[in-house]
């Protein structure tokens, strides 16, 4: 038998090996982004296409049949997926870059991880007992006990614990999405006009600052980010981002490119805006506590005014409405709301144990 020290010794250097096998997997993927006409390529990259192939059909394996699964599968597979999924928003970058946008290869690519994937998802939900409720009741209870919810260990530490080093940690992390503010939203506005698509749009022009860049939502959050000298580009912090935020972004990704999944979607973003002002009232107390100018929590600030109003719209004005509208799916918009707050919640455990980690080690600036 190995004695202890050898045993993880040997499970060290088999993560190690694990992770190494993802990096270069996921490194291939990219090279096979940047490959001009892929879909009529694949025979000449046959290497890459079959090498990347056995990877993510083991990290699928590992992810979601085993458990909990292995973190490094569930990071590998999110950010395989998050790199397809964000070809259907516009960079302004090289106009290279979105040649393979179309690909067949990368839509088969998506479609077996998100199989896979939202099965996993869907297993840690009761989706039958949905189908039961009363729904508008259901969003009725859901919202009111969201507005504020009881303070969590987490949100403890955030509120009275964190450092300046670890703000700028939760900066880094959570510029991920507040520097593309809304603009998954915007995939789901087309279409027959009537007052749910109407609200829809107040509030995507309300995150885009009415039209006036000096007052979009991510302007606001790029300020937090240069008060402290910090890379303000979108995605500049990408590999500090756990798998667990990572996959609420490719949720919505899923969300708002089916049509089927509309009521799931706009329950979810009723969550997401109901939910929010309590989040951002932590980020703003932490950032009071620690003495920090006003332009390094602007953006905390407006969304705890905003996202009160855009909460009341959600559920008034788009979420009842579409329970009224669809009455034999509208426990959907009960499972979206319920996903999108766990999905949630993992994602803030996951964000929190990675600001923990960072807290003895200051974030480079960059």
């Amino acid at each position: 038998m190995l004695s202890n020290a050898e045993a993880v010794e040997k499970s060290t250097q088999t993560e190690d090996t694990t992770i190494t096998n993802y990096d270069r997997a996921e490194q291939l993927f990219i090279e096979l982004l940047a490959t001009e006409d892929l879909d009529n390529t694949l025979d000449v990259e046959a290497a890459k296409v079959n090498e990347c192939g056995r990877i993510v059909s083991t990290a699928i394996r590992t992810a979601y049949e085993n458990g909990c699964g292995d973190r490094q599968a569930h990071r590998f597979l999110q950010r395989i997926l998050y790199r397809i999924n964000r070809l259907q928003l516009f960079w302004y970058d090289d106009l290279r870059h979105y040649t393979n946008e179309r690909s067949l290869y990368l839509c088969s690519c998506r479609n077996q991880i998100e199989t896979a994937w939202q099965d996993w998802e869907l297993r840690q939900i009761d989706v039958a007992s949905l189908q039961k409720w009363n729904i508008k009741q259901a969003l009725t209870e859901r919202t009111f006990a969201d507005l504020e919810p009881p303070l969590s260990e987490d949100s403890y530490y955030i509120r009275e614990e964190m450092t300046e080093a670890g703000y700028r940690h939760l900066l880094a992390i959570a510029s991920f999405d507040g520097l593309v503010e809304g603009s998954r939203l915007s995939r789901i506005l087309g279409g027959a006009a009537n007052e749910v698509q109407c609200t829809l749009v107040r509030v995507l022009l309300e995150e885009y600052g009415n039209g006036r860049l000096s007052r979009k939502h991510s302007t606001f959050f790029a300020q937090m980010l240069a008060e402290f000298g910090m890379n303000t580009k979108p995605e500049g912090y990408f590999d500090l981002v756990p798998w667990e935020v990572l996959a609420c972004a490719n949720h919505n990704f899923l969300l708002t490119e089916r049509k089927r999944y509309f009521l799931r979607y706009n329950g979810g973003l009723t969550y997401f805006e109901v939910a929010g002002p309590g989040a951002y009232r932590n980020y703003l107390a932490a950032a009071q506590r620690l003495g920090l100018s006003e332009k390094a929590m602007g953006y905390w600030e407006l969304h705890i005014r905003e996202d009160e109003r855009h909460g009341r719209w959600m559920l008034d004005d788009v979420a009842l409405p579409l329970a009224e509208q669809y009455p034999d799916d509208a426990w959907e918009l009960v499972l979206g709301y319920d996903q999108e707050k766990l999905m949630g919640d993992r994602a803030t455990k996951a964000v929190v144990q990675s600001i923990r980690k960072a807290e003895s080690i200051a974030l480079p600036r960059r």
